[in-house]
């Protein structure tokens, strides 16, 4: 990208570390470690040079949201009460948003002023496999339309209007599917973290409102699209090890395939599935984020790039 038609401002790895102050970390190895996703990269000096100046930039947009929300309020003659800040995080499956979600979290939650931080994925918004089975969409699960986008666009206003307790279906990554009737609460959040491939969608045809409307805050992580199939590659073969080998997990018949066999099915499941939902409906979102996060090939965080205004 250059200035004269980008957006953003690029900030080098090393500028971008700078920012952090000496600020101290507050997260142990231990702690990183059970942050980490599955053949995602994260250690001690990926958290204090990336994360942690993150976690500060947006406390401090917690902090500047919180005192025009105060201004407002007494504009208006009325009482101050708490808004959420929310964030949403981006990015293609198997890109690491999930880890960067669980870092801000922590990270966030040990700031002045943001004690209560929850997380929220977008998974429990998809629709039961029952009714992508019934709409003749099982195989595009994780594209837009796969999605309650009603459900969550209520769920994130619910939140941004003060709702004291508002409830979100439960994804189990077992049995690939929504968990009938068990849902999470989230009571009165100083910040939600939203994450998700299609968080930063425009509208859905005949809808005036778009889910990221209700966002103060955006991120997207990026990294080619060649590194982001080597990963997801790794992590299938990571997961055939693991949790595939239970027998109640949907994808249980990977594990016990040929080696080859299995490899196969995931190059095409990457090819026919998750390939064409990036390029087609993830990737085009980038522009719309106000941070992206740009990895190398090792996973590991190169660049930062900032809106401008």
């Amino acid at each position: 990208m250059t200035d004269l038609v980008s957006p953003f401002v690029e900030i080098s790895r090393a500028d971008w570390a700078a920012l952090a102050n000496q600020t101290a970390l507050p997260l142990t190895e231990t702690e990183i470690s059970q942050i980490r996703g599955l053949g995602d990269f994260l250690d001690l000096r990926e958290v204090s040079e990336v994360y942690l100046p993150l976690s500060r930039l947006l406390n401090l947009h917690v902090a500047a949201t919180q005192r025009l929300h105060a201004v407002t309020n007494d504009f208006l003659g009325e009482r101050a009460t708490g808004v959420p800040f929310v964030i949403g995080i981006a990015g293609s499956v198997a890109v690491g948003k999930s880890t960067v979600a669980r870092l801000l979290k922590e990270l966030l939650s040990r700031w002045e002023g943001t004690p209560r931080v929850a997380l929220v994925t977008t998974d429990g918004f998809l629709h039961p496999n029952a009714e992508l089975q019934r709409r003749d969409i099982m195989h595009r699960k994780g594209f837009p339309e796969s999605y309650d986008r009603l459900a969550l666009l209520k769920f994130v206003s619910d939140i941004k209007s003060g709702v004291p307790v508002v409830e979100a279906p439960v994804y189990s990554h077992l049995v690939y599917d929504i968990v009938d009737g068990e849902r999470i609460a989230i009571e009165s959040p100083d910040v939600l973290i939203v994450e998700g491939l299609n968080v930063l969608q425009p509208p859905a045809a005949g809808q005036e409102v778009a889910l990221s409307d209700f966002f103060d805050f955006t991120i997207y992580v990026d990294a080619d699209v060649e590194n982001v199939a080597d990963w997801f590659i790794g992590r299938f073969e990571k997961l055939r090890e693991s949790a595939f080998t239970d027998p109640a997990s949907y994808f249980h018949r990977y594990a016990e395939m040929p080696h080859a066999d299995a490899l196969a099915r995931a190059n095409e499941i990457w090819r026919t599935i998750n390939l064409p939902n990036l390029t087609e409906n993830i990737l085009p979102t980038k522009s719309r984020a106000r941070l992206v996060l740009k990895k190398g090939k090792q996973h590991a965080v190169e660049s930062v790039l900032l809106r401008k205004s």
